[in-house]
């Protein structure tokens, strides 16, 4: 059958032989190789990290990275669009990741179930291009801002209420971060979840924030549409980085805001370089660790983490010292209850090595630090990071 009266037969072959992207291809300013090589993070899997994935693996995004601690609950059904019926008490991440890849076959998804702050290790940002908030709390945003910043990394935040919503985008190192806009409000609810002795408080109840599906839907959509810009900001686009759009849905009232930078914001820093080593966090003993960072640092450098690692509780009443060696922030006031005389313990903690540790047999993993971390060596005001390069293949998987 040939072509219709006046129609090039060319033109309808290209037709025929569009592939899933030929649309997108239209567009003038499109690198569709692009989308194919990145690599992104989502950090939360709910309503807007379902959004988020679910843009991503119909754009055909190489490569991403999804991390969520939780399970799946009957209430995430109203609000997130890649959970089913039965997938009831599954790891939100391990689901996301299978109805990414449902949806396109293209997309390499790995999934991470755990704490972004204390189970995954730095070096995961490192590999990513860009990182998505999908949170709902301002501790693991603080966290995920401060380790962006260290790498260099650009993220996109998004926080949705009711029917409004806010997304923005901070792009170090120039631009304000995100907490630079913390009121000294956001920092008294911060330490409002920690206890004198640094211990997660367990008698505060979250709060459930109300949110839907078409906010999450609409915030999430900018949070993804940045980031292909930032993919593609050799050509010109405007880009929301140091703003956000703020969505009221109520009286359909969009607009953006500009984030000021604080020169005397903590959040700052940036680590420079950092030496890709091939130990792994599993392996290598803290004694080790200390002994190659003092051949790359000076004989005196100590051994430093961004964790605060708790080494044990100890109980003035009994008298008694138990060792515990787990991330100060996942412990909470009743992991600190003494089992003999049921009195608050104290805990004891380190974030640096110095070599006269009792410990110093223990691995990196069995001390609380996670695989494919970053760890420094200082001596003063000298300093140099390392990555734990050995636990790549094993953290990244497909996407190392």
């Amino acid at each position: 059958m040939g072509a219709p009266d006046g129609q090039d037969p060319d033109a309808l072959d290209v037709d025929l032989e569009e592939d899933r992207y030929a649309r997108l291809r239209l567009i003038p300013w499109w690198d569709q190789e692009r989308l194919a090589d990145a690599r992104f993070m989502v950090v939360g899997a709910g309503a807007l990290g379902n959004e988020i994935c679910k843009n991503l693996a119909l754009l055909g995004i190489g490569r991403v990275f999804v991390v969520d601690m939780d399970t799946i609950e009957d209430t995430n059904l109203t609000r997130s669009v890649l959970f089913r019926h039965e997938d009831q008490g599954k790891p939100k991440a391990e689901v996301t990741a299978r109805a990414m890849r449902d949806l396109n076959p293209d997309v390499t998804v790995r999934p991470f179930v755990g704490d972004v702050i204390h189970d995954l290790g730095q070096g995961v940002f490192r590999e990513m291009d860009v990182v998505f908030g999908g949170l709902d709390n301002r501790e693991a945003r603080v966290w995920v801002n401060a380790t962006c910043w260290k790498l260099g990394k650009p993220w996109i935040d998004g926080a949705i209420e009711v029917i409004q919503g806010v997304a923005r985008m901070f792009v170090p190192p120039d631009g304000p971060c995100y907490e630079c806009t913390l009121s000294d409000l956001d920092y008294e609810l911060l330490a409002m979840r920690k206890s004198c002795a640094l211990l997660t408080r367990d008698d505060i109840i979250e709060g459930k924030v109300p949110t839907t599906p078409t906010t999450a839907s609409v915030i999430a959509g900018v949070q993804v549409q940045e980031a292909i810009k930032w993919l593609h900001r050799d050509r010109g686009l405007p880009l929301l980085a140091g703003q956000g759009f703020v969505l009221n849905g109520l009286i359909n009232d969009p607009y953006i805001v500009t984030y000021q930078r604080r020169d005397d914001c903590p959040a700052h820093d940036s680590i420079g370089e950092l030496v890709d080593t091939d130990f792994s966090a599993h392996d290598v003993t803290l004694g080790e660790m200390l002994e190659f960072v003092r051949g790359e640092v000076s004989p005196k450098a100590v051994l430093e983490f961004d964790r605060e690692i708790c080494t044990g509780f100890f109980c003035p009443s009994c008298d008694r010292r138990e060792p515990v060696f787990e991330a100060l922030g996942k412990l909470t006031a009743a992991d600190a209850e003494c089992p003999v005389c049921e009195d608050p313990r104290e805990p004891e903690s380190k974030h640096a090595i110095y070599g006269t540790e009792p410990f110093l047999d223990r691995t990196l993993a069995e001390f609380g630090i996670p695989p494919f971390d970053i760890v420094r060596g200082r001596d003063g005001m000298d300093a140099k990071h390392f990555l734990l390069g050995g636990d790549r293949e094993a953290v990244l998987g497909e996407l190392s």
